[in-house]
C-alpha cells in the first residue's frame, strides 16, 4: 500500500465520524467493513497519478435517497440529538487533503463511504 501524506489528527476525526455513524446505523448489530486499495488514475483524469481508495461499509438502515444530496451540508442531521457537523467536517478534511469522498446507500441494505486520497 502506498503511503499517503495526511494530518494524523484530522484523519483520525474522519474515521471516527464514519465509524460512529456506521455503528449508530446498526443499533441491532451488523457488519462494518473497511477496505483499502491502491488505484491508478485514468488516462483522461490526472494521468500517472496514484491514489489510495478506502471504503467503509455498513449493513445498517441506509440513508434515504431524499437526503443523500444533503448529508455533507453543515448542520444537516436526521438524529434528534445530532448537530449535523460530522459528515460536513469529514468532507472538508478530505477535500483539504486533495481527496474525494462519495457515498452510496440503499435503504435497509447499508451505506458505503468511499474516500480517495492522492499518493
Amino acid at each position: 500500500m502506498p503511503r499517503v501524506r495526511v494530518d494524523f489528527n484530522q484523519m483520525h476525526q474522519v474515521f471516527l465520524n464514519l465509524f460512529l455513524n456506521a455503528i449508530q446505523a446498526m443499533p441491532k448489530g451488523g457488519e462494518l467493513r473497511i477496505r483499502a486499495e491502491s488505484i491508478a488514475s485514468t488516462p483522461l483524469v490526472n494521468p500517472g497519478r496514484e491514489y489510495v481508495r478506502i471504503s467503509i461499509s455498513d449493513t445498517g438502515k441506509g440513508i434515504p435517497a431524499r437526503d443523500l444530496n444533503k448529508i455533507f451540508d453543515p448542520f444537516f442531521t436526521t438524529r434528534p440529538k445530532g448537530i449535523g457537523l460530522g459528515l460536513s467536517i469529514t468532507y472538508q478534511i478530505i477535500k483539504n487533503h486533495g481527496g474525494n469522498v462519495k457515498v452510496d446507500s440503499k435503504a435497509d441494505k447499508g451505506t458505503t463511504f468511499t474516500i480517495t486520497l492522492p499518493k
